[in-house]
């Protein structure tokens, strides 16, 4: 157990990394990611080395075996691969409390920086027409203010400021508020939206039923919290859900995989041969700000960047598509 944190309730070591993964208050998709890791790395350990083994009594050299057979054989993304070790590091530091000096020692597989697939304007107003309906309206606000897909999902009533026009992002990337700009021409339909929004709450509080999901331990001390408006999503999925963290039934934000299956759809009816993902929207938001020059610390706020160097990566876009610069053949063959 690591050192300031509280004693573990649970006796099996999956329960305990459960626990130990809520008290830190890491995302469910960081949870089901870790738990998927470990118990991964137990049952490998137990047709690898010779019976099931607790991580407790397994070294380096099982791990480091491990962390090679994922990248030599199931050729595991760097990515991915990072994912893996990071999970085996949260169940060595924070559930088991050990520090080992080999932990610090595993290298980690450098990612391959690519420059990010951006759409131009034209592009972007093609896919955005051959789209409709609630899904349309989510594709405009992720390009028009450059949330991430989750951020836009999981906006709150409360957060949109249509006086101001602007959007409060709460929690994102890095458990990080920002401010993002509220287009003016996104406010009749987001009205509406909230008025959609409006009647599902009323007739959930019809129903009494149990709201929706609140941050941290904020049910606790105001019990009635997520069944207020303001709480409400602005965007709420039409049917409940069971939450799968505290068993209640509640209704959930709408499923992310409509926007990207919509999108996807969207994309080949454009005739929009660049790969193309609802992250594209956010690479293109950054892209046209700054060929419309805007600061590049301005759009680094904007994105929730936490290191300027993120933001630059548009600025190669701009630079290899810049009609101002000299081309050699082209030079060659008008002489």
């Amino acid at each position: 157990m690591k050192p300031g944190a509280p004693s573990l309730q649970s006796s099996r070591l999956l329960d305990q990394v459960r626990e130990r993964i809520r008290y830190a208050h890491y995302s469910l998709k960081t949870e089901k990611a870790y738990h998927y890791w470990i118990r991964f790395f137990i049952l490998w350990s137990a047709t690898q080395l010779g019976g099931m083994r607790h991580p407790r009594e397994m070294g380096v050299a099982d791990v480091e075996t491990f962390l090679s057979m994922l990248a030599n054989e199931r050729k595991v993304s760097a990515s991915t691969h990072n994912q893996a070790l990071s999970a085996l590091l949260f169940l060595y530091r924070e559930v088991l409390g050990i520090d080992l000096p080999w932990l610090n020692n595993i290298g980690r597989p450098q990612q391959t920086k690519r420059i990010p697939a951006v759409l131009t304007k034209d592009e972007v107003a093609g896919l955005l027409a051959q789209m409709d309906g609630v899904t349309a309206l989510l594709a405009r606000l992720l390009y028009g203010t450059g949330m991430r897909l989750m951020e836009g999902m999981r906006l709150r009533i409360k957060d949109v400021d249509f006086e101001r026009l602007i959007i409060i992002v709460r929690e994102a990337k890095g458990a990080k508020d920002r401010v993002v700009m509220l287009p003016r021409t996104l406010t009749p339909a987001l009205r509406l939206q909230m008025l959609a929004a409006r009647a599902q709450w009323e007739a959930d509080r019809q129903v009494q039923g149990s709201g929706v999901d609140v941050p941290h331990a904020l049910e606790s001390k105001y019990p009635k919290v997520g069944c207020t408006w303001g709480w409400f999503w602005l965007f709420p999925s039409p049917t409940l859900s069971i939450d799968p963290r505290s068993g209640v039934e509640r209704r959930h934000h709408l499923f992310e995989e409509r926007l990207q299956r919509a999108l996807k759809k969207a994309v080949a009816s454009a005739g929009i041969v660049k790969p193309v993902s609802v992250h594209t929207l956010r690479h293109s938001f950054g892209t046209h700000l700054l060929q419309a020059g805007s600061d590049i610390r301005t759009v680094q706020e904007l994105l929730g960047h936490s290191d300027v160097s993120a933001t630059m990566i548009y600025t190669h876009v701009l630079k290899a598509a810049a009609g101002d610069t000299a081309r050699p053949l082209d030079a060659l063959l008008q002489s």
